[in-house]
């Protein structure tokens, strides 16, 4: 073994048939371990970036394994050293303890019981590894200019920050398609950031507003243009200035009104209620639909002429359960934000909760999952990490979903279930759907699968 190659465990034992025995035993268990002489020759190996752990006799030739353990706590505190201690030597373990070793085990030690113990802290080196994957990733994107408030690093994502940046300065009008609470209003706000964030953003839930009142909000009103209008009234294009307008749920908007919209976006200009004279339009209009807009119009329900006006260009929100990958992130970024907030902890999950998670349709989409983050810092989340996963022992019909969507799902469903009954061997999953394990684990990597969570023991 190299140092290129992944380590799960550093033994540091200078007793040579110890050392070989021990390694054999954590080698068996399915663990990658390399063996070392002395703490100096352990140094020599820990480069920047070991995922593994350490198991360290405390006397050892040379620095002893408390020094060592002093330095490690000092390049890495979150690095699970476990100390491997004599009889006489129990109380020095447990003071080492304190100082931050992980666990302790005396010789003579059966080999069962030390696999466990090392299991169970390279499980939290994962979740320390993985938490920290996600927090650069996150300051990754935060940096990332406008477009930082789109988490994911899923193609889908990355096709609609290009979108952004390229419809951002232009300032056409954009209309925005995604199913309900996938964050088409995070997009709108996107791409008014994008534009240089001049004038006002103004969102509009146009389902949300009484029909009555509509034509006076969004266009304005000039004093006595109707009973109790007592004062000229700046209707919400109008006071955007060279913002942008979102027109959230358009397909609401009242067929009425709709040719005046259509009006207003062809030539530019606003007329006041009461009013004879036409204001310059100056700001950029985004609408947003969670329906086929083509389909309402051929029932009638919404004018296709101003389908087209609002087209100029088109940005396709993806749903959750099509961007599965991206959910250890969102996640993330949402109990950071919660436990912020409510001054609590976020708690931290295990791989086959994480598994389980995204193995989920979340019909709410990125919404569902933040009020979930909620819920989960509060500790309201009563679940058990499952002991399987649920396409291992419960089959269920699949969703209707569009063809190519099905099958991806079906894909997942595949290689989620050739892992789990492969205890997470890529190898014999990949034999068992007949892929080269290369091919396998790209092919987890496109899915967002953690083969670690399938694990057995």
């Amino acid at each position: 073994m190299t140092r290129a190659d992944p380590t799960d465990v550093l033994l540091v034992e200078d007793d040579e048939h110890v050392r070989l025995a021990t390694t054999q035993s954590l080698t068996l268990a399915g663990l990658r371990t390399q063996g070392v002489e002395s703490a100096e020759a352990a140094r020599a190996w820990l480069q920047p970036g070991f995922t593994g752990v350490v198991v360290c006799d405390v006397r050892l030739p040379g620095d002893s394994g408390l020094v060592l353990l002093q330095g490690l706590r000092e390049q890495d505190p979150e690095l699970p050293v476990i100390l491997v201690t004599g009889h006489g030597d129990i109380g020095m373990a447990v003071e080492a303890m304190r100082d931050g070793a992980w666990d302790f085990i005396e010789k003579p030690f059966a080999a069962e019981h030390l696999v466990e113990v090392v299991r169970r802290a390279l499980a939290q080196r994962r979740l320390v590894i993985e938490n920290r994957r996600l927090k650069a990733q996150l300051d990754d994107q935060r940096g990332a200019g406008p477009a930082s408030g789109l988490l994911g690093a899923s193609a889908a994502m990355e096709q609609v920050r290009t979108l952004i940046g390229t419809l951002g300065a232009a300032r056409v009008d954009v209309l925005i398609h995604g199913e309900t609470g996938s964050g088409k209003e995070v997009v709108a706000r996107t791409l008014h950031a994008a534009g240089g964030g001049r004038g006002a953003f103004v969102a509009i839930n146009c389902g949300a507003l009484p029909e009555s009142v509509f034509e006076s909000e969004i266009f304005g009103a000039e004093a006595g243009a109707y009973t109790g209008a007592n004062k000229r009234r700046i209707g919400k294009l109008e006071f955007a200035g060279e913002g942008t307008v979102f027109l959230d749920e358009i397909e609401s908007m009242p067929l009425a009104l709709q040719v005046k919209m259509l009006r207003v976006l062809q030539e530019r200009t606003v007329e006041r209620l009461g009013a004879n004279t036409a204001v310059p339009l100056a700001c950029r209009v985004v609408a947003a639909t969670k329906v086929d807009l083509l389909a309402l119009a051929a029932e009638g329900k919404f004018r296709e002429d101003l389908f087209y006006r609002l087209d100029v260009a088109s940005i396709a929100l993806p749903p959750l359960r099509q961007r599965r990958e991206d959910i250890p992130l969102l996640l993330s970024h949402f109990c950071a934000q919660a436990a912020e907030r409510l001054q609590r902890p976020a708690p931290a999950w295990t791989p086959v909760q994480m598994a389980a998670w995204q193995a989920r349709d979340w019909p709410g989409n990125v919404r569902e999952l933040r009020n979930f983050a909620e819920r989960w810092v509060l500790g309201l989340v009563n679940e058990a990490p499952p002991a399987a996963m649920p396409i291992a022992s419960q089959p269920a019909a699949l969703p209707q979903l569009p063809l190519d969507e099905a099958l991806a799902d079906m894909e997942r469903r595949w290689v989620m279930q050739a892992l789990f009954e492969c205890g997470g061997n890529i190898a014999k999953a990949g034999e068992r759907l007949g892929l080269a394990r290369k091919t396998l684990h790209d092919r987890i990597r496109r899915l967002g699968l953690d083969a670690d969570a399938y694990r057995s023991g």
